[in-house]
């Protein structure tokens, strides 16, 4: 797989920008600030339909217009397929499949696969567990397609779920002051009584999300162990857990064994729920451990272990796709600057044979010579091509 050609349209710092790709190697060279990092960007959405350096789309769009737009042609098995996304901020986004219009924007999820590995990469080490769980899930997709639709009715039902807690909170709030508010013994135990019906589509979608997480990590695992060693030259071994609140007796439980573990914590949880107004187990309360030898990495690894750790929990999503017969696109957004040139001969030997390699850089000589291949120069709003 890779991209032929890339067209924005009123994305980021872009007016109008394209640029046609080559296979193999090709390296986006420019200062910081023109606009690299923003054109490796738009390929992410085109894969994820997320940003991996802002939470909302309306960064995306560039000041003053109404909508960006974002033209991804894609070659795989020898067959080209155009992607076309529109992006709206406060409207739903719209897609096209070779300019058919598709039902939904997720509909496109697949089309691209690909790895991007980026300096905010460095939180999936320091950052917060939400930042290790979202890792875990954009790969489940690229993976499986399919577990946007799980990911989306998990996300859906726990929102509704937490709006009732919380309103059964304000409820009780509203009782213990004396007020009128909302405290009504009879509309409190309504919503406790909508709740379990919420229970049931948490218990049922979050023990499919939670499935394929599972079965996600056991096999990540052996390749974060490899990748890391690999980029670190042996110093110390790195591994992965997968941290659930809920009691399992098999590592990897089948569905019906997880969704009656799920429905039974939320019953045990119910209590100090109501009294906190918000859900407090399912997979959205998760970890994805990350150790170093005996140590967690979080708090315990220096910055280069930590920036090492983190290019290999990407390497390792890359080389188990590859695994399983995907060969995704493989982004690397300032990455060599940080390294030694030992780990940066190292790197590009782990990905010197695939498909495609996009790099960005501010100096060209950082880049090994096994992934120069096409080069182009980035300029403030433009990109032209530059092979010596």
């Amino acid at each position: 797989m890779h991209v032929r050609r890339l067209e924005l349209v009123d994305f980021r710092s872009y007016e109008r920008v394209g640029i046609d790709l080559e296979p193999g190697g090709n390296v986006l060279v420019g200062p910081n600030g023109v606009g690299k990092t923003n054109l490796v960007e738009a390929l992410g959405y085109v894969a994820t339909l997320t940003s991996h350096r802002v939470a909302t789309d309306a960064p995306l769009v560039r000041t003053g217009a109404a909508r960006a737009v974002i033209r991804c042609a894609i070659v795989h098995e020898g067959r080209e397929l155009l992607v076309e996304l529109e992006i709206a901020p406060g409207r739903a986004n719209r897609a096209r499949l070779n300019r058919s219009p598709a039902r939904r924007a997720r509909d496109v999820l697949g089309a691209l696969r690909l790895v991007l590995f980026a300096p905010e990469d460095l939180e999936l080490v320091r950052g917060d567990p939400a930042e290790r769980r979202r890792y875990l899930d954009d790969l489940l997709v690229t993976r499986m397609p399919r577990y946007a639709a799980v990911r989306a009715d998990y996300e859906r039902v726990l929102k509704q779920r937490n709006a009732l807690l919380r309103t059964a909170y304000l409820a009780r709030k509203g009782a213990g002051r004396g007020t009128r508010s909302s405290g009504n013994p009879a509309e409190v135990g309504s919503d406790l009584h909508t709740l379990a019906v919420w229970d049931t589509h948490l218990a049922r979608h979050g023990a499919e999300l939670l499935a394929g997480r599972l079965e996600l990590v056991a096999a990540l695992g052996p390749h974060v162990t490899k990748a890391y060693d690999a980029v670190a030259a042996g110093r110390h071994a790195a591994s992965i857990a997968y941290r659930t609140s809920l009691n399992l007796a098999d590592p990897v439980p089948d569905r019906s064994a997880l969704e009656a573990a799920l429905a039974a914590a939320l019953i045990e949880a119910r209590p100090a729920e109501i009294e906190r107004g918000m859900t407090l187990v399912g997979p959205h309360r998760d970890e994805l451990a990350l150790s170093l030898g005996s140590l967690p990495a979080r708090g315990y690894a220096s910055h280069g272990e930590s920036w090492s750790y983190a290019l290999a929990l990407r390497l390792a999503a890359y080389d188990l796709l590859r695994a399983e017969g995907i060969e995704p696109v493989l982004i690397l957004d300032d990455v060599f600057a940080e390294l030694d040139s030992g780990r940066r001969d190292r790197l590009a030997d782990l990905v010197g044979g695939a498909s495609q390699v996009l790099v960005t850089c501010a100096v060209a000589e950082d880049v090994p010579p096994a992934l120069r291949g096409a080069r182009y120069q980035v300029v403030d709003g433009g990109v032209r091509r530059a092979d010596p």
